[in-house]
């Protein structure tokens, strides 16, 4: 078997500080592959710039001038991370074997393409990264990226455990991705979706060496919010739970008033008001809102508007 012209897409943003490491140990690692014909000669990276606001696109064109086996794209403007790993893939579709995605930060192994690529090899068409060990992260982050995976596939998100978005997808996978023209991008979820032989490499992620996360806490949250409320109507069932839990309350305090009455204790009291008024009114604003959420994501999806816009591509 000919060895896989592969292309391995690297979103970034504002990445100045880890680049320069990065692109010298992936250089260094696609040299090894293709000198044990694991790839082909021909296979590249290529570096997405998600509107950084500081000098990461300068680097990849300087890179890029260097070096022709690299690929850089400039987006017009952030548009995020889904998005960008979205443009790395669907402009070089054509010329590739097979494609990997991989963070800019290199917290995910490298090492773990080696059996990506033999898998791949061997028929599999998805290879999913994903963690064994997350004994380098807080009790908090880990208690609570292990909960959304499993409240995920809870309501029915089709998600891989502790995979993020390091993995492997041969060219078919990716023409099949293409009919998916989602606005609101949750690739974990999407992909699994598409079907085909898949198998799984296990790693440790390691520490970032430089630079900072470009996923505090809250970026996390609506990142998973995002994820829920693209793939599951499960929360918009809680909706119509909560409306029946209300309904029994109401029935029980219906129920107190009744026998007040027959009791002659008919003197209203304020507690006795208060507590339902505002119980009825908070509940019904927080279901508007989750009814809202999902109403507003429709009119993004309708809009249709591009989920990435290319301002330039060095050495396409």
């Amino acid at each position: 078997m000919n060895p896989a012209r592969l292309l391995l897409v690297i979103p970034c943003y504002n990445e100045e500080a880890i680049l320069h490491q990065t692109h010298a140990q992936l250089v260094q690692y696609l040299a090894d592959l293709k000198n044990r014909k694991l790839i082909d000669y021909q296979s590249k990276i290529c570096y997405v710039n998600d509107g950084s606001r500081d000098k990461t696109w300068e680097i990849i064109d300087t890179l890029c001038q260097q070096d022709s086996s690299v690929v850089g794209i400039k987006l017009s403007r952030n548009f995020g991370h889904q998005s960008a790993i979205l443009a790395g893939l669907e402009t070089h579709v054509a010329g590739y074997d097979c494609f990997i995605t991989i963070d800019a930060d290199l917290q995910d192994d490298i090492q773990a393409m080696t059996a990506m690529i033999e898998k791949h090899r061997d028929g599999a068409m998805i290879v999913y990264g994903v963690r064994n060990d997350r004994s380098s992260d807080s009790w908090f982050k880990r208690f609570t990226a292990e909960g959304f995976y499993k409240m995920m596939q809870k309501m029915g998100v089709p998600v891989v455990f502790n995979h993020a978005d390091f993995r492997l997808m041969d060219k078919r996978v990716l023409i099949e991705l293409g009919d998916f023209r989602e606005i609101n991008l949750f690739l974990r979820g999407i992909v699994p979706l598409i079907g085909f032989q898949s198998d799984k490499v296990f790693y440790k992620r390691l520490e970032r060496t430089a630079g900072e996360t470009k996923y505090p806490l809250k970026k996390m949250v609506l990142f998973a919010w995002n994820g829920i409320t693209s793939f599951s109507t499960f929360p918009m069932r809680l909706v119509l739970y909560f409306g029946l839990f209300n309904f029994i309350v109401a029935m029980a305090i219906f129920g107190y008033i009744l026998v007040s009455y027959a009791f002659g204790f008919t003197v209203p009291g304020w507690t006795s008001t208060m507590l339902p008024i505002t119980f009825f009114s908070g509940s019904n604003m927080m279901a508007l809102g989750l009814i809202g959420e999902y109403i507003g994501k429709i009119y993004e999806e309708v809009k249709a508007r591009p989920r990435y816009i290319i301002e330039k591509i060095v050495n396409e």
